[in-house]
């Protein structure tokens, strides 16, 4: 009797030595997947940053850089090569074929989408690449506002309160920026049109975002659809503007004369694409906390690198401004996870 019940007790010892070394596997597995997300976002989108700021403020072999929207429409290219053979592979090899939307829909969300891509692009001729990177830090201001107006959404106090601090560190930086430009160059018009652009992507990719969840709800479908349904008008629209302008030429000839210029937009290309999917893959296994935090290291890792390389030089406000700034963001984020833990 005594030898079964040993017998017993070592194999469920030996049980339960597994499943810890499981559990440990488990763990292990989740942090290089975590791990790798990270570094795939970071890779991706400071280095997309870098080359967006090169190529658009850079002078090549024959002059600037001709057309924006060339720019968007390159990345568009590729971003639907790949979504079309994951919804393939995922329907055809993994036999799940999943929810569809009427066409249609993604058109809206694709045309802002668009609209925010070139302003994006664009502002970077009138404002400094750490201007546009806090400028888009903000705009949960402008997607509370779309939320508000269009979806008759309400928020607690706390989140007008944080939107009340960005808006004061964005407010400090772009007065700190502001004053030093008109000191050294005396150029206030290419500023302010700077601003309103920045202004346009803001709400553009407020609406985009906003639109999204509207069909992410309303049809269920999956991300691989979305990716595919927008960047398939995205590189319809951008199409139609680069034949009817005429940009499409004198865009393929500039690539052509610099060799420089077409590896720098395979790169945007290439780090477009390859971002979108880390963007999925990360909401979709760590949610969209861990994503947040990730993608606002990302900005900050982008406006240092961008300071580093292209010699941007911020003043005592301008610092200020930015400690505010994503000071909120942190703490905004962290809030949102106590409170998702809280309710776990």
């Amino acid at each position: 009797m005594n030898r079964a019940k040993a017998e017993r007790q070592k194999s469920i010892d030996v049980e339960a030595a597994r499943e810890i070394r499981q559990e440990e596997e488990t763990f292990q597995s989740k942090a290089i997947k975590l791990g790798c997300c990270f570094v795939g976002l970071q890779g991706s989108y400071v280095t997309w940053g870098f080359i967006q700021e090169k190529v658009m403020t850079q002078r090549y072999d024959t002059g600037m850089f001709p057309s924006t929207v060339f720019l968007v429409c390159a990345n568009r290219t590729l971003a639907l090569v790949v979504a079309g053979l994951l919804s393939l592979y995922k329907s055809n090899v993994l036999r799940q074929p999943g929810p569809r939307a009427p066409f249609y829909q993604f058109s809206p969300c694709s045309f802002s989408n668009i609209m925010s891509s070139w302003a994006q692009y664009e502002c970077l001729k009138y404002v400094s690449f750490p201007t546009q990177t806090l400028f888009k830090s903000s705009k949960v201001i402008p997607v509370m506002l779309v939320g508000k107006f269009f979806h008759k959404k309400n928020y607690p106090l706390i989140e007008y309160i944080e939107a009340i601090g960005i808006t004061a560190g964005v407010a400090l930086f772009m007065l700190t920026e502001k004053a030093k430009k008109e000191h050294a160059s005396g150029v206030e018009g290419d500023t302010v049109l700077g601003i309103l652009i920045l202004c346009v992507y803001v709400f553009c990719d407020s609406f985009t975002s906003q639109w999204q969840d509207r069909v992410y709800k309303t049809y269920r479908v999956d991300q691989y659809q979305m990716m595919f349904g927008v960047n398939f008008f995205s590189l319809l629209f951008t199409s139609m503007n680069l034949l009817w302008t005429g940009e499409m030429g004198l865009s393929l000839a500039f690539l052509a004369a610099n060799p420089a210029a077409l590896a720098n937009v395979l790169t945007l290309s290439l780090t477009s694409a390859t971002g979108q999917l880390f963007i999925f893959y990360t909401i979709k296994k760590f949610g969209p906390i861990v994503f947040t935090i990730m993608m606002t290291t990302r900005q900050m890792l982008s406006l240092t690198v961008s300071c580093v390389v292209f010699g941007h030089k911020l003043g005592g406000g301008a610092v200020l401004g930015t400690c505010v700034v994503f000071g909120v963001l942190f703490y905004r984020t962290k809030r949102k996870y106590d409170a998702a833990a809280a309710r776990a």
